[in-house]
């Protein structure tokens, strides 16, 4: 049966049939993409999510950096930088990164994961499209790759200082950068929403 989408270039309301897997339906007026039929897309982000979830225990669970200077061994941890703000009173500056860096992504992954773990099962929770909502909402505002960045940025400035021993931590953070970007991207909204609408 035809569904009823409106286009959200030109506002054009128009009924578009069911595509196949892997094709996408444009807008009859401008052309523009109403929106992509992925294959597999609840299978493939789900399994993209459970890898980020495992990877995002892993990045704050072990060593992140250690600056080796003689004999001396320091190690940080992911959230050493942000109690480092807070210690020296930069409240606002560590509470953006504690939200942007550690608390929206762990929202994201585990509303993914909220929604689509059932949905996968064909079976109903509550609240699902206000959590499928807030991950939309909340993904605007990851910014893992930034920080990735300024992490990047500092050890090559510190090599010079001292030795740089990268920690697990790092590379489960860094892979995480990816692992999420890849559930983005498999991510079907219109097929999600539509089977939120058909679940018993």
């Amino acid at each position: 049966m035809p569904e009823l989408i409106a286009c959200q270039d030109c506002d054009l309301l128009q009924r578009v049939p069911a595509i196949p897997q892997g094709t996408r339906a444009k807008c009859s007026r401008c052309g523009s993409v109403l929106f992509r039929h992925k294959r597999n897309s609840i299978e493939r982000t789900l399994a993209w999510s459970l890898a980020g979830l495992v990877l995002y225990v892993m990045a704050n669970s072990f060593p992140f950096l250690a600056m080796k200077r003689g004999g001396l061994i320091r190690e940080t941890t992911l959230t050493t930088g942000v109690l480092e703000f807070y210690a020296q009173g930069n409240w606002l500056l560590a509470t953006v990164v504690t939200l942007t860096c550690l608390v929206f992504p762990l929202i994201q992954i585990l509303g993914l994961l909220y929604v689509l773990g059932p949905l996968f099962i064909n079976y109903r929770v509550k609240y699902p499209a206000q959590v499928f909502r807030l991950v939309h909402h909340i993904e605007e505002w990851g910014m893992l790759e930034v920080f990735m960045l300024g992490i990047l940025v500092s050890v090559v400035k510190l090599a010079k200082m001292a030795s740089i021993i990268p920690g697990l931590s790092l590379y489960s953070f860094g892979i995480l950068v990816f692992v999420l970007a890849a559930a983005g991207n498999c991510l079907d909204s219109h097929v999600v929403w539509k089977k939120l609408e058909q679940t018993p």
